[in-house]
Order: structure tokens, then sequence, then C-alpha cells
């Protein structure tokens, strides 16, 4: 199944993506901070700024306005430690009680790297001297053993890199330990689901996090099967009752047919009598054929009339057809003229050589039943590719669009349908229909090319030969 390895591919996908989109929001939060960081340099900057802005003059140092504000501004003080004496021999006014005087070389080392008295403190190199810089103890905080171990800075990328890893393997190790359990309560849901298109019985434990869902699988399993049951014991039903029905009709329709035949053919009753004896037999002829295309139309629905293929020479199948039916027309008023090019000897199909015959002959006889008055009669067949297709079209009274749009859009199956008044192509194009549905192929329904009515079966087919 390849629903639940997909789920979880997307889950994965999704949990890599979050996690890396974190980090990416977490680098980028690090570097805006480290920038808005990147101004603590200023404090050396300024030391030694203060080292050179000091200028000596004849009652002591002076340092300029504008670098005096800037101190004032960042709450600094500052001092300058004569290199000779080791004294402060200068000093801002803001100068803290509790900063010496007085500096050894450890204190100023000490102060270097360091604190004077909890002051973060910064120098600055002057000719004569060491300018020293302090801010207030909550604005800095100096490592004061600035050591690091070598290897370990030269292989840093690669620590960073195993560590995002390690922790990208232990997020997703959680992730799927903590979904195992819905994950594997989703794949008999999606089984379930699967199942219910293709009018399967399933049965779906009801527990878990998804036992509500189950348990509206497990009803509405129960509900289609129960509807498939009753529709088969429908449709067994209503084939039975067709078969029934048109085997209790064949006998008195034949004792019927029979009993006016003799009296058509009885010479001393008046021509009206015989007339009407034989509009009964054409009548009876056609309401048997009725009947047996109705019988045959059930079976084929309900997969009751068992399909003989074999290969055959679909251009000698039809055009026997059409012969049969050139002997059978005896007033002419419904020529049949086979239009297939001569050059086309063979086109073999694998079909059910009695349901073709049955649905050509159905396509002919329906041009004469629809077209009393007469009518020509075309017959066709076409190879092209691996399809071979038999068109049969008449330029009788033919039909609208819109009947030609509603017979193409029919249903190839029988359907209950009140309107009987409109049913000038019924049962036999639906026979038509069925029996190319049989033989993987399809039925177009249109105008033949005089404007009328015509119908075309495409089947598949093998090779063609032509002379």
């Amino acid at each position: 199944m390849k629903t639940l390895p997909k789920l979880i591919r997307r889950f994965v996908c999704m949990m890599l993506i979050s996690c890396i989109l974190l980090i990416l929001l977490n680098l980028i939060l690090f570097a805006a901070c480290m920038s808005s960081q990147i101004p603590n340099r200023s404090p050396w900057q300024t030391a030694e700024e203060v080292a050179s802005s000091l200028q000596q003059e004849d009652n002591g140092y002076v340092l300029p306005e504008a670098v005096e504000k800037e101190l004032q501004r960042d709450d600094a003080w500052a001092i300058f430690i004569d290199d000779t004496s080791r004294q402060v021999v200068w000093q801002t006014e803001n100068l803290p009680d509790t900063v010496p005087m007085t500096y050894s070389i450890s204190d100023i080392s000490r102060l270097t790297r360091g604190y004077i008295d909890g002051y973060p403190t910064f120098t600055g190199e002057a000719e004569n001297g060491l300018a020293v810089l302090g801010y207030p103890k909550d604005r800095f905080w100096k490592d004061m053993w600035p050591s690091w171990d070598y290897h370990l800075i030269a292989n840093l990328p690669k620590t960073i890199l195993l560590a995002l890893a390690v922790n990208a393997a232990l997020v997703c190790a959680i992730y799927l330990i903590a979904n195992a359990k819905l994950l594997k309560s989703i794949n008999p849901i999606v089984n379930g689901i699967q199942a219910l298109p293709q009018n399967k019985e399933c049965h779906l434990k009801e527990k878990g996090l998804l036992s509500e869902l189950a348990a509206s699988i497990n009803k509405t399993s129960e509900i289609l099967q129960s509807q498939s049951r009753q529709l088969r014991k429908k449709e067994t039903a209503r084939a039975n009752w067709i078969a029934g029905v048109s085997h209790d009709i064949r006998t008195p329709l034949s004792m019927i047919m029979g009993y006016a035949a003799q009296i058509k053919s009885e010479w001393n009753l008046p021509e009206d009598t015989r007339k009407k004896a034989a509009v009964i037999v054409t009548q009876s002829g056609r309401m048997r054929n009725l009947i047996n295309d109705l019988n045959l139309a059930s079976k084929l629905e309900y997969n009751m009339q068992p399909i003989n293929r074999k290969e055959e020479n679909l251009v000698a199948l039809v055009r026997q057809v059409v012969v049969d039916f050139i002997n059978m027309e005896i007033d002419d008023q419904h020529p049949i003229e086979w239009k297939t090019d001569e050059a086309l000897s063979t086109c073999f199909v694998t079909a059910d050589k009695d349901l073709i015959s049955r649905a050509i002959g159905n396509l002919i006889q329906n041009s004469i039943n629809h077209n009393e008055q007469g009518c020509h009669i075309f017959v066709q067949i076409m190879a092209e590719n691996d399809h071979a297709t038999i068109s049969v079209a008449d330029d009788g009274i033919g039909a609208t669009d819109e009947e030609i749009k509603r017979l193409n859009h029919a249903p190839h199956y029988m359907v209950c349908d009140e309107n009987t008044s409109e049913q000038r192509h019924g049962l036999g194009l639906l026979l038509v229909k069925q029996i190319a549905a049989a033989h993987e192929g399809e039925v177009t329904i249109g105008h033949s090319p005089s404007g009328r009515f015509e119908v075309k079966i495409s089947l598949p087919s093998k090779a063609s030969k032509r002379i």
C-alpha cells in the first residue's frame, strides 16, 4: 500500500523542514544579536581615542570637549597612568572614589584584561602613559581567561555539523516514536477507505486514537454491503422475470405468427384481410426480435451471457450480415449498399461472431424500422492503426441534434425510464452498446454524410490486409 509510506514521508519531510527553518531562524536571530553587539568594540576604540586625544599642557592634561561628551553619554570614566610613576596624572570628574590612584605592573595587567573594583575597564596606549576607560558594572562582561584549545577551534565546523546531525536524528527518533501509534492506526483506516469504493466488506478494530473514524467506516461498509445484497437480489429477480416472460411469450407468439402467415397465404380471402394478416406477421416478427433483444440485453447486463471470442475476419462477417438482409429484402424499399473499400480484404478482430452479427443486424433493422417509407442503407468498414470501425448509416428521416446527444449520453445498461414516448432508438441501440462494451469497443451516434442517421462501432483490431 502506497498511502501510509507517503503519509510517513510527508510527516518526516514536514518535521525536517520545520527543524531546518528553526535552525535558520535561530542562526538569523543569533546573527542579529551578534551584529547588535559589534559596536561593543567601541570601548577599546574609545579608550584608544581618549589616549590619542589627551593633550599635555602647562597645567596638566586636557581632553577635547567632543570626546568628553561621548564619555558622559556612555556614563564612562577615564584615567591616565604615567609610565614612570605609575600614578594617575589625569582623571575625569565622575571617577568613582574606590578607583586606586597608584598601580603596579600586576595591577595594570589585571585591569587590562579584567576589572577595577568591579568596573569593566578598557585600555588605550599613549606615548608616555596608559589611558584606562571604565564603564558601569552592569554594562559589559569580560572573560578573564580567554584561552581556547587550538584543536577545538580548528574542528569547530565539524563539531557543529555533527551536533546538528545528532540533534536532527534525535528529533526524528522522538517524533517517530511519539507518532508510531498514530501511524499504526492510520494503516487499517486507509485500507478500509480504499475498500469501500471496491464494494469490499471491511471491519476495522474500533480502538485507538481513530476509533470513531473506524466505527464510521464499519457502519458505512455495512450499509454498502446491505445495499449491494439487496441490489443483487433485485437484479437477479429482474433477470429471471425477463427470461421467464420471454420464454412464456414465445409459444403464443409463434402460434400468432403461424396462423397469421396461413391467413396471409389464403388467396380465397379478401385482399384487405390478407394485408392485415401480413401486418400481423411483420409486427409479430418485430415483437419477437424485441423480446430476443430484451433477453440478450438482460443477460449481458448481469454477465449471464457467455462470450465466445475467436479471431474473426470482420470484413467477411459484416458482409455476410449485409448479404442476408439483401436476400430478405423483397420490396426494394430499403436497399443496402456495401461502401467498404474493395482493397480492404481482411480485418481481424477477437470477437464473438454471433454477438457482432447481432449488433450489425440490429443497426440495419433499426434503420428499416424507423424509415417505413423507405431509405438507402450504407454499410462500411474502415481500418486504422489498431482499431476497426463499422459504420451503418441511412438517408432516412434521421434524428435531431438533441436526440443524438441523448442517445450518445444514454447509459449502455438497462435503466428504468418512464418516458416511453420518445424512445425511437431505444433497446436496439442499447444492445449494440452492450455488445461493443463487452468487446472493449465504443459506439458513436451521429449524422450520416447525407445529414441523417449514422452509428459507428469501434473495435480493437489486429492486422488488416489490402489487395
